[in-house]
């Protein structure tokens, strides 16, 4: 059907890398390389990947020189990939064990050349904390008003794109990259059902808003060119339903009390 190629930067995740690497091996889909990418790690990060590496002949790992950033690591992982398809997971986060069969399948027979998928979110320790439900397709302008497509749930067809890389800024890479994809297609497509769990901690992008707002502007302005003015009105859709996602539960729960 398709081998696939998981990018996975690593920086500092001794803790968490053994459980993401599990989550891969453990997919019922078996053609699969996963390229571990370790951003020079101060912990035992690259230690642990190469153990794991020993284990399973499906790991290759490579270690930057230097710490360069999560899209470096994951450029070097693509540029290495012998895959069909590119898939993307970090160190902390996992996939459930059937998200490649289904979502290779799910590729192939809707001829879609990427994808996605809604995801659970769960905290430090594990425990579910949220769910992310996706629509069922997105255009390059409809993913500028807002970033629809989680990371660890993305997959793009090298037959259809080519090898892509991320453009190398340091926060929102991935959101950069689909936009760059979705000007070569129509549509990317989302598959409704959750097929992995995203980690909310302190370092994450979606747990910092202020942090995720200022470089999505630079993606409108540096990456994607757009004119402030342009750029400014994607912004202000972004923002809006930025905070729509925060206030509606709450709001909903109001509404459901006073009726």
């Amino acid at each position: 059907m398709g081998k696939v190629s998981v990018v996975m930067p690593v920086f500092d995740s001794a803790n968490t890398l053994h459980n993401s690497v599990l989550s891969v091996i453990s997919q019922s889909y078996p053609d699969f390389e996963l390229l571990i990418v370790d951003d020079c790690s101060d912990d035992n990060s690259y230690k642990l990947a190469l153990s794991l590496a020993e284990q399973d002949k499906r790991i290759r790992c490579f270690r930057l020189p230097c710490n360069s950033g999560a899209a470096v690591a994951r450029n070097k992982a693509i540029a290495m990939a012998s895959g069909r398809f590119i898939a993307f997971l970090d160190a902390d986060d996992l996939w459930l064990p059937d998200k490649l069969e289904k979502q290779v399948e799910f590729m192939l027979s809707n001829h879609a050349p990427i994808s996605f998928s809604s995801y659970y979110k769960i905290d430090g320790e594990g425990n579910d904390i949220g769910f992310v439900g996706v629509p069922e397709r997105v255009s390059y302008q409809d993913l500028l008003k807002t970033c629809y497509i989680g990371c660890l749930t993305a997959m793009y067809d090298t037959h259809h794109f080519g090898k892509v890389l991320m453009p190398e800024v340091r926060k929102r890479q991935d959101y950069a990259l689909w936009l760059t994809l979705l000007k070569h297609t129509d549509y990317a497509y989302g598959i409704s059902q959750p097929l992995a769990k995203y980690r909310v901690h302190k370092g994450s992008v979606s747990y910092n808003k202020f942090s995720a707002a200022r470089h999505t502007w630079r993606v409108y302005r540096e990456c994607e060119k757009l004119p402030v003015l342009v750029a400014a009105y994607y912004f202000t859709h972004y923002a809006l339903r930025g905070v729509l996602r925060k206030y509606a539960p709450a709001f909903a729960r109001l509404t459901g009390v006073m009726h």
